[in-house]
């Protein structure tokens, strides 16, 4: 049966800044957030393009006072969640201990989980690279552990490692907002903010909490998970300049050549119907069904599968079922597209498999040529973009992509839509 789980608050942090409003803006107007990587020096690596966070972001603007001595053990992946999280519980008018600790709580802190996507976060350079110089044998060659150990470590503070577990997303959102509900956190790349979805679904389901905040983020904007991503192949080789064509992503399109990656994600309130009326809440939509499978075909890269692979089928028609709906019921669907041609291709034959020849008519509505792929946090601004389609009920702009036939894919502008039900999709690099 559909759940009876409503989206209430939306908080994507993407290139064009911390909210719903600015994405939205920037999806709508068909505006892209890629230009030339300011984080680091790019001028080694092939692709020099990226979607920042404004530079103006600063994580001591969304944490309260009495928080900010925390920041100082927050990487660029907590920071982007923390802000995250502040955004969607704004949106969503929730008081929490985060937005003033006097007031009662919306939601019982007992009964209020969490549950966040990330990432393999890679360790700040400068901080590694002073621990690692300090480590070099007689030579100066090479890095002695038995150097590393006596004086090496040294250089790292104690508590250094705590701002690169993976789980630190959610440990500092919940300690901000007073989440002491169930708390899980998902590092399975692209797909982990659906499947983070999915887990606060099921904890609200069986009764384990009342609302969740729960979604994504990531950022691989730093040398050594640029240098991954890069050799993996999956990366669009762009020119030193600033022309558009060279830092464009191209979903479903022929010509397509690889992505590009952006920083951000975001976090989403869900709660229970009942719970969100009681509190005057007006959710921007409910909802009905998580799926997720697993394909066997996966590469260690994440190039994609094999178009014969049905677990992308599957995942949809299992959705669908669950939600009580069938394929003619979609009436948008915002896929991955990530301009990887080999996740294109899977991606798309699934589409054209399970929604036969209204494939061809099924608006797609892509992300990552205007935010890039912001990896585990993809996906919560999908969901983000596809909770605001249905309360907007329009269709925003698509991007450069001249489609591929037998999908309505191509570069179009923004426009109305009647939107009962949109379907959110993604592959990912581990084939989830």
């Amino acid at each position: 049966m559909p759940s009876d789980v409503v989206i209430t608050g939306l908080g994507p942090v993407t290139g064009f800044g911390v909210g719903i409003e600015p994405l939205w803006e920037g999806m709508v107007e068909g505006r892209s957030a890629i230009g030339r990587i300011a984080r680091f020096d790019p001028s080694g690596f092939q692709c020099q393009a990226a979607a920042e966070v404004p530079a103006d972001f600063a994580i001591r603007d969304w944490v309260p006072k009495s928080y900010r001595k925390s920041t100082k053990v927050m990487c660029r992946d907590v920071e982007l969640a923390v802000a995250a999280a502040a955004a969607a519980v704004a949106d969503a008018g929730l008081t929490t201990k985060g937005t003033d600790p006097d007031a009662a709580p919306s939601i019982d802190p007992d009964r209020f989980g969490c549950q966040i996507g990330s990432g393999l976060i890679a360790a700040d350079l400068d901080e590694l690279t002073l621990a690692l110089a300090s480590s070099r044998d007689e030579s100066g060659d090479r890095v002695d552990l038995a150097q590393w150990g006596r004086t090496g470590m040294q250089n790292l503070t104690p508590l250094w490692l705590l701002k690169y577990l993976p789980n630190m997303l959610a440990c500092h959102v919940t300690i901000v907002h007073d989440c002491r509900g169930p708390s899980n956190t998902i590092t399975c790349t692209e797909a982990s903010a659906h499947l983070s979805l999915a887990e606060s679904l099921r904890v609200i389901e069986r009764g384990g909490a009342d609302a969740c905040l729960t979604g994504g983020a990531e950022s691989k904007l730093n040398p050594m998970a640029f240098e991954r991503q890069q050799m993996s192949g999956r990366l669009r080789t762009t020119v030193a300049g600033d022309a558009a064509d060279a830092m464009s992503v191209r979903p479903f399109d022929p010509a397509a050549d690889g992505t590009i990656l952006g920083e951000g994600g975001g976090i989403l309130v869900v709660e229970r119907a009942d719970v969100a009326a009681a509190r005057g809440a007006r959710p921007y939509c409910r909802l009905t069904a998580v799926s997720a499978t697993q394909s066997h075909w996966t590469d260690a890269r994440g190039l994609g599968a094999p178009e014969e692979d049905r677990s992308i089928d599957d995942a949809i028609e299992l959705a669908l079922q669950r939600s009580g709906l069938t394929p003619a019921d979609v009436d948008a669907l915002v896929p991955l597209g990530s301009g990887v041609p080999g996740m294109d291709r899977a991606e798309a034959a699934a589409i054209r498999r399970v929604f036969g020849a209204r494939a061809a008519s099924l608006p797609l509505v892509t992300t990552i040529p205007n935010v890039g792929s912001c990896a585990a946090g993809t996906g919560a601004v999908a969901l983000a973009v596809g909770a605001r389609m249905i309360r907007e009920q329009m269709l925003p702009a698509r991007l450069y992509s001249a489609g591929l036939e037998g999908l309505d894919a191509a570069a179009a502008p923004a426009r109305p839509a009647t939107l009962g039900t949109v379907l959110v999709l993604s592959t990912s690099q581990g084939g989830q």
